[in-house]
């Protein structure tokens, strides 16, 4: 942990400024008595919009600290029409035999296993998926085989038997999880969100990124908010999960704490960038411009703090399959120059390859020929696989000054300056910019090719739990947690997440880390439910910390 978040303070004690509920009028034209001004000045439309227009919805504010305010929102209610039901795996059209199984297929292919279910005694039936239109991805999906209309999800323990035995796999879910275009509109919920705003111009704490006390190590939201005294919390980027994937809880993507780069970015995609002086925030998207140099030369790096051969999300040059972003996949590269923090681990990843200790002074003072060591306190371990040996050994010999650079470059191409309040957080994708919803799905890596939209309908398109940031035209930050994949909850699509944030009046947003990960942290406790069931451990969080004493 960032020896400056150790020395913040704790603020205790919440005050509830005000609970309001009513039923509210359609979604329409913004008139002066459908807004009104938040506790903490922000204007904000008097409801989302999310699910349909007369629906009731409750906001609850309760101020953290100056500056700082926590809303609690609760749309919808019961919806009659939602129910549970059996959703066929269909074999996937391609030749290939082994090709994996979706839930989407062509209309023939939808049909034809339909009809052989229906052989087998099982009421199937084929649906249409349309989805909504995001910037560069939506419309029509595909089909999907269903059966069953259960009013509970342990009803469908028989109707999945009968699908296995003719041959398919299922799964039950509930309807109030589909983001189909046609219903999303129509469904009434109900919906739970949790909503973090912090005012830089009265938050005199600081708002930063936070991984706990290594990299390769994962904690959860409430532990990181504990260590640091956060005030609140929310989980933050995309991490390695499965240890067959890199290290566990490494960052997948771009990640800067403290002012300090420790993982580089998928390609181009989206970052949060907090200026923790100022307390401002932005959205940019950086690319990597890596490199080590000597007197005999220089070479690009290819990641930091990451195992060599292993990229999560991919999104790196000569990555395989794809140099391109592409969500929940592992890119592989034989052939990397990777260097090391100490605040990866305790050790570095172990393997074949070469491995350079640079001490806090830039001069090399050993060489391995096989990987994995402590880094050097103050100093770096590069490691080399594949072809890249031969490089590393020729630019780095025992007593040789070793440069590493590991900067980042803004959109304009010019590298971005960061200091000891700065922080950068992974996500993806876009979802407002400039005041307009701009979902950048594909350009992201949410759409799989060759997948039938399989990716796509699961992650994009269903109802998921949540985890988005952003700002307002006022300068404030908005840190948002949306519970998904409970009948209590419905969670949101990736196109009702940038309908959210332009209710609340984001002009800009991007989606971070969900599902399982979505958690609120306020007032020492967690604020939602997360989807597991428990909090999970993941790999950082952006922190909400109070002014220290001096400052104050």
């Amino acid at each position: 942990m960032n020896a400056s978040l150790k020395r913040r303070s704790a603020l205790t004690g919440g005050l509830v400024l005000a609970v309001f509920s009513a039923l509210l009028s359609p979604v329409g034209p913004t008139h002066a008595d459908d807004v009104r001004k938040s506790d903490n000045g922000t204007d904000q439309s008097s409801h989302l919009n999310l699910g349909a227009a007369d629906l009731p919805e409750n906001r609850t504010v309760t101020t953290l600290a100056p500056g700082v305010t926590l809303t609690k929102i609760s749309r919808g209610e019961a919806d009659s029409s939602l129910f549970w039901t059996a959703e066929v795996a269909i074999p996937s059209d391609s030749p290939d035999p082994d090709a994996p199984t979706s839930a989407l297929s062509s209309q023939v292919t939808a049909q034809r296993t339909a009809d052989k279910l229906k052989a087998a005694g099982v009421d199937a039936r084929v649906e249409h998926v349309q989805s909504p239109q995001l910037a560069d991805a939506g419309g029509d999906l595909g089909y999907r085989v269903r059966a069953g209309h259960l009013a509970a999800q342990a009803d469908g323990a028989s109707v999945v038997a009968k699908i296995k035995a003719a041959g398919f796999a299922s799964s039950v879910i509930y309807t109030g999880w589909d983001g189909d275009a046609e219903t999303s509109t129509k469904t009434r919920g109900p919906w739970n969100l949790e909503v973090i705003t912090i005012d830089p111009a009265t938050y005199q704490g600081q708002l930063a990124a936070s991984f706990g006390p290594d990299l390769e190590k994962r904690e959860t939201t409430s532990q990181l908010a504990s260590d640091a005294h956060a005030i609140a919390a929310v989980n933050a980027g995309f991490f390695v999960f499965d240890p067959k994937a890199g290290a566990e809880g490494d960052p997948a993507g771009v990640g800067v704490y403290g002012g300090k780069t420790l993982s580089e970015p998928v390609a181009d995609r989206p970052a949060l960038v907090i200026d923790g002086k100022k307390n401002a925030s932005s959205i940019q998207r950086l690319t990597w411009a890596g490199k080590i140099s000597s007197s005999s030369g220089e070479a690009p790096l290819d990641g930091i703090d990451r195992v060599p051969g292993l990229i999560r999300n991919c999104g790196g040059a000569n990555d395989l399959p794809t140099s391109g972003p592409l969500q929940d996949v592992t890119c592989t590269n034989s052939n990397e120059l990777v260097t090391f923090t100490p605040e990866f681990g305790p050790s570095t990843p172990a393997g074949p390859g070469l491995e350079v200790m640079v001490d806090s002074h830039d001069t090399v003072t050993s060489i391995a020929e096989t990987r994995g060591a402590s880094v050097p306190s103050g100093g770096h371990a590069i490691q080399a696989t594949g072809t890249d040996v031969a490089r590393l050994r020729a630019l780095a010999p025992v007593g040789a000054k070793l440069k590493i650079d590991v900067g980042l470059l803004g959109q304009d191409g010019k590298p971005l300056h960061t200091n000891k309040a700065t922080s950068v957080v992974n996500g993806g994708p876009v979802l407002v910019k400039d005041g307009s919803e701009d979902v950048t799905a594909r350009h992201d890596g949410m759409v799989h090719p060759n997948d039938g939209n399989s990716f796509y309908y699961g992650w994009v398109h269903k109802r998921n739990p949540r985890t988005f940031a952003g700002t307002d035209a006022q300068g404030k930050t908005l840190l948002v947690t949306a519970d998904g994949r409970s009948t209590a909850s419905l969670g949101l699509s990736l196109k009702e997440e940038a309908d959210v944030a332009l209710s609340l009046g984001m002009v800009q947003a991007m989606n971070l880390d969900g599902g399982g990960s979505t958690t609120t942290v306020a007032e020492g406790k967690v604020q939602n439910s997360p989807s597991g069931g428990s909090e999970r451990a993941i790999g950082d969080a952006l922190l909400v910390l109070p002014a220290r004493k001096d400052e104050q």
